[in-house]
This record gives C-alpha cells, structure tokens and sequence, in this order.
C-alpha cells in the first residue's frame, strides 16, 4: 500500500491545519473534555484524509475481450443511451459511484490507443444524479483496443471539484494501468457496446483494474 501523488499537497496541509486548530485549542482553554475530544476528532480526520489518497498495489489480468471497472465503487445505472458526442449511436451506459472512502485511483478500463479525449466544464449535481452524465464537469476518453471501442468518463459531483488525468489522444495505454485520480468522490460512467456482455447488476461493488464490469 502506497499513498497516491495526488495527495503530496493535501496530507501534509491537513496535518498542519487540524494540528494548529488543536495546539490553539489547548492553548487558549487548556487540558479538558472538550479539548481532549478535539484532538481525537483531528487525528481521526487526518486518518480519513490519508486513506482517502492511498493506492493499493494488486496483479491485473489483462483479458482482449474484458472491460475492466476503471474505479472502485458500486454499480449506479446500467441503460442503453444515445451517445451524440463520439459514437454518435446507441451505447451502454454503466455508471460507477465513488464514496469518499473509496479509492480513487482511475484506471484504463480496456488497453490500446486513446482516440478521443476531451475535457468538458460543467455544473456540480450530485453524482445520483441523471443529469449529472451530460451536465457536470468531466472528462470523456475513448479507447480502441483493436477490437471494439470503450468510452469513459471523470465526472465531478457535488464534493469532487477536482478531476485529475493523465492521458491524452494518441496515447496507447495499458489496460489497467493509471489513467487519472477524482478528488473526494464522484462517478465515471462507462460506454461500451451495445452487444456486450454486461457482468455486473445494479448495486454490484466492484474494484478497478479487478472486476470485469462487460466483454465483448
């Protein structure tokens, strides 16, 4: 278990905000109940925000035929959409919510070439929210394996107004591999061929680069 770069900057602030907020706690009304319960409460935020960034190491099986779940979550909507903005066409939608305990690394839900990547400002709905696939802030990727194509989107939610990613058109990529990271919560909804073979139901908590959420 290792901790995420993207929390270099966010641990060590917290650690100095919730350590100053104690130490003038005590300084200003000494040794008792309420001080006491202060410092158990920064310890145990400071414990949220260093679990909130860590990166679990695992063995990922590559498979041509699989769609592997490009986050940690539980399985939100699984629909047929219309898709107007790279397939322009019928896709299956399959959404992936993200708590804040959640891990939040991103990882390529199919490997080969990125042929489509775009960043699209948007409002913060929470992330239940339909509207929250075509309004929030996002970004949308598509990657072709060579065999079929697989679309996949950051979306911001109501907390996470800080989608980070890594890749860029033109890149080829490892399926499984790290393709970017969402700041305290959210979704990324997957686009995947209307023949596939969905392996997931409503509800289904799955683990990235781990559970085959379709093949195809």
């Amino acid at each position: 278990m290792t901790l995420h770069r993207e929390g270099r900057f966010h641990i060590p602030v917290s650690f100095l905000v919730l350590a100053t907020i104690v130490a003038i706690a005590y300084y200003f009304l000494g040794e008792n109940w309420f001080t006491h319960l202060l410092a158990v409460l920064g310890v145990g935020m400071f414990g949220l925000v260093v679990n909130f960034f860590r990166n679990p190491s695992f063995p990922i099986t590559q498979a041509a035929d699989a769609v592997l779940a490009p986050c940690d979550g539980k399985v939100v909507v699984i629909e047929e959409i219309d898709d107007k903005m790279y397939f322009n066409g019928k896709v299956l939608q399959i959404s992936i919510f993200m708590s804040p305990l959640n891990v939040h690394v991103n990882r390529n839900p199919v490997g080969g070439v990125v042929k489509f990547a775009k960043y699209l400002p948007g409002k913060y709905l929470m992330a239940f929210n339909p509207k929250s696939s075509t309004d929030n802030e996002m970004t949308y990727f598509v990657t072709d394996n060579g065999r079929f194509s697989v679309g996949y989107k950051q979306i911001a939610g109501f907390l996470a107004r800080r989608i980070c990613w890594y890749i860029k058109e033109g890149d080829k990529v490892a399926q499984g591999g790290e393709f970017g990271f969402i700041k305290f919560g959210s979704r990324i909804d997957l686009l995947v061929p209307t023949n596939a073979a969905v392996k997931v139901q409503l509800g289904d908590v799955v683990k990235a680069g781990r559970t085959v959420i379709a093949t195809a």
